[in-house]
């Protein structure tokens, strides 16, 4: 039976509630480009469907303003907006006001101490990973993940299960010895089509989605003093999510399947 070696994080909703600045940072860049764009929250939950910064965009343009005149090169104009987009998202975080989630930072570090590998597949832009883990991480922690899998070093984004095969590969593990932390549908479309157990916790703007098939789904990775609550999915005894929590699950979905 394969053992829990390899833990596959999310970032965006998942290390942190970050959605909400991606959406404000948005907002700001189409005003400095000084367009009237403005995405409601509402909107960018619907946004959210599409993976990708730019994706995004031209989502929008093409089911919300149908009759944009475009530039002659619209795939540089959006890619312009987005690098706008990610300069004040990033100074944003660079402020370390944007707390992890409930529960992040003490698992990362059990998961360090019991030895786990840690790596990180996510199609959000790499300088968003870094200035997050940077800036309300620590400094120095880049150097705990083996491998910070982001933006466009796959073809298709999630759902696509590209980024989670890719990072495989490049870690040279099995699916059978990995969990993937997803906070989305998407994420767990990834991850399951990757044949990836997944725990998800559900985030701000993802309490609304289809779970099927998860190996559990929180609403919070939670701590001993504040504990998680159970959406789906067996948890024992646990309270919180620790090491001894994901190789009970880890050894349970992989008893189930086997």
């Amino acid at each position: 039976m394969s053992r829990l070696t390899t833990l596959l994080f999310d970032v965006d909703g998942t290390l942190a509630e970050t959605e909400e600045i991606h959406r404000q940072s948005f907002n700001r860049s189409f005003k400095q480009a000084g367009l009237d764009w403005h995405w409601s929250q509402d909107l960018y939950a619907e946004l959210l469907a599409v993976t990708g910064g730019k994706e995004r965009i031209r989502r929008y343009l093409a089911s919300y303003l149908p009759d944009f005149e475009a530039p002659i090169n619209l795939d540089e104009y959006i890619a312009g907006l987005h690098a706008a987009k990610t300069d004040i998202y990033t100074g944003t975080v660079a402020s370390g006001d944007i707390p992890l989630r409930p529960g992040v930072r003490r698992l990362i570090d059990e998961a360090r101490k019991a030895g786990l590998r840690l790596a990180i597949a996510t199609t959000t832009t790499p300088v968003n990973v870094t200035a997050l883990l940077h800036y309300n991480l620590a400094p120095e922690s880049e150097d705990w993940f083996e491998l910070i899998a982001a933006g466009g070093v796959v073809a298709a984004k999630k759902p696509a299960p590209d980024i989670y095969y890719y990072a495989m590969e490049k870690l040279a593990v099995r699916a059978g010895e990995c969990l993937a932390i997803e906070d989305s549908a998407n994420g767990l479309r990834s991850a399951q089509d990757a044949g990836l157990e997944t725990l998800v916790t559900v985030s701000q703007y993802t309490r609304d989605h289809d779970f099927e098939g998860a190996a559990l789904v929180l609403d919070q990775l939670g701590e001993p003093d504040s504990p998680f609550t159970v959406i789906s999915g067996d948890v024992g005894s646990h309270t919180y999510v620790n090491v001894d929590l994901l190789q009970d699950l880890h050894a349970r979905t992989v008893c189930f399947k086997a």
